[in-house]
């Protein structure tokens, strides 16, 4: 059966069972447990450092786990000669010879997985780099361009599982919306559609289910819809260039601060009457104090609040 026949539950599960990986003194990943079905998008958020990136390396069979088990179909996909043909995956958008060109470069992944030569000029035009886009140099890509062959890359072996680890790096508006109608349509196809992500705006807009860990635990795997019904606490969204100093000072006041970008704090616990106040004491300026409503992003900061790693560096 061609996978785009597929039943709407008729694709892969993916099964992670007891899932640990320690690097000397330190363990990435604890005990995680948790079921990926076809047929549906889901999203899997972790603020840094939870382990996220980690726990898609060992799926891939690219780290070997301490102990415990991860399975595409009941099997790892190392057992699957032809990976491809079965696992899609887009880790880091970067990893491309960049002396090849895109279409080199997809034609060398198509003849070792033994995928028919025209899926590279179809994947090439799904994603917008048919043409001249095709025959130029990947190091001369920008990160949009690289992110869009990633998901080339991904779709190349038109797999029934696929798995993105932050796909959106990188992409102009027409691009979100267009990886955002992707996901809605492989799901749809019936294929198992697995996204990690730090964007809540778009797991509100594109996620079914989610799995949420933090410090390399489990803390939900259940509906967007259940888990946005947690968040119980406003969120107060901070923008300021001093981001680092005020979420230190409240962090002391014994508020959740999480980081959303380079200026900008996500903050449960504390009135923005009162993140005013102490920003004013410390002498920072402030550029946005907003108070939003509960949300997805209310409850991922309520629920990860102890496992957030301020300013902890990228691996995730």
């Amino acid at each position: 059966m061609p996978h785009d026949a597929l039943p709407r539950d008729g694709g892969p599960v993916i099964e992670v069972d007891r899932l640990t990986k320690r690097y000397g003194g330190t363990t990435a990943v604890r005990q995680l447990s948790f079921t990926v079905r076809p047929g549906r998008v889901t999203g899997f958020l972790g603020p840094n450092g939870a382990g996220k990136t980690t726990t898609l390396r060992m799926l891939l069979g690219l780290v070997e786990p301490t102990s415990g088990a991860a399975t595409v179909d009941g099997h790892t996909v190392r057992r699957y000669p032809r990976g491809l043909r079965h696992v899609g995956a887009l880790l880091d958008a970067g990893d491309v010879h960049g002396g090849r060109t895109a279409r080199a470069h997809l034609h060398a992944l198509a003849r070792s997985n033994r995928i028919p030569a025209h899926r590279v000029d179809e994947v090439l035009a799904e994603v917008g780099l048919a043409g001249a886009p095709a025959g130029r140099r990947v190091g001369g890509y920008s990160l949009g361009m690289k992110q869009r062959l990633g998901i080339a890359t991904a779709l190349l072996g038109d797999p029934p599982a696929l798995l993105f680890d932050e796909p959106l790096n990188g992409l102009d508006p027409e691009g979100v919306l267009w990886v955002r109608g992707l996901f809605r349509r492989l799901a749809g196809e019936g294929r198992t559609v697995f996204v990690s992500s730090h964007l809540m705006s778009e797991m509100e807009n594109t996620a079914d289910e989610l799995v949420v860990i933090g410090r390399g635990e489990l803390i939900a795997a259940e509906s967007l819809t259940e888990f946005a019904a947690r968040g119980t606490r406003p969120t107060v969204t901070v923008r300021t260039p001093d981001a680092g100093t005020l979420a230190a000072a409240l962090s002391a006041e014994g508020a959740a601060v999480a980081p959303y970008d380079g200026e900008t704090l996500k903050v449960t616990g504390l009135s923005s009457d009162r993140i005013g106040e102490i920003a004013f004491e410390h002498g920072l300026l402030l550029r946005e104090l907003a108070t939003e409503t509960a949300s997805l992003e209310a409850a991922f900061m309520e629920l990860t609040a102890d496992s957030v790693e301020y300013l902890a560096g990228e691996p995730r």
